[in-house]
């Protein structure tokens, strides 16, 4: 499995970004060709260590790196590139990973 980790600073107007978020961003996101899962974080995000006031977390889910990037050169990925871009328009407002995962214990 590949994962895409965002993390989205705390905005300006959260009530805006939160509407834009859930009312726009992830519907056009959720067509993305591969993804198998999308998750966000629910409630306060409580940062540790090095984190700066982070208010959002996403976690895509693919198959492999390449059906990231496969996602992403899609034309509904780049509409969703763009998007990200009015919620975040600065680089310092986001973080993004992109990493392979395996499981190390499995839920027992």
């Amino acid at each position: 499995m590949a994962r895409m980790l965002v993390i989205y600073k705390t905005p300006k107007d959260p009530v805006a970004f939160n509407r834009h978020y859930f009312d726009v961003h992830v519907p056009m996101a959720s067509r993305l060709p591969g993804l198998r899962r999308y998750e966000v974080s629910r409630g306060t995000v409580v940062p540790i260590g090095g984190a700066r006031d982070p208010c959002l977390i996403a976690t895509l889910h693919f198959d492999s790196m390449q059906a990231i990037q496969a996602a992403f050169a899609s034309d509904i990925g780049k509409q969703c590139a763009a998007d990200r871009r009015l919620l975040a328009p600065n680089d310092d407002d986001v973080q993004l990973f992109l990493f392979e995962s395996s499981d190390v214990k499995s839920a027992a």
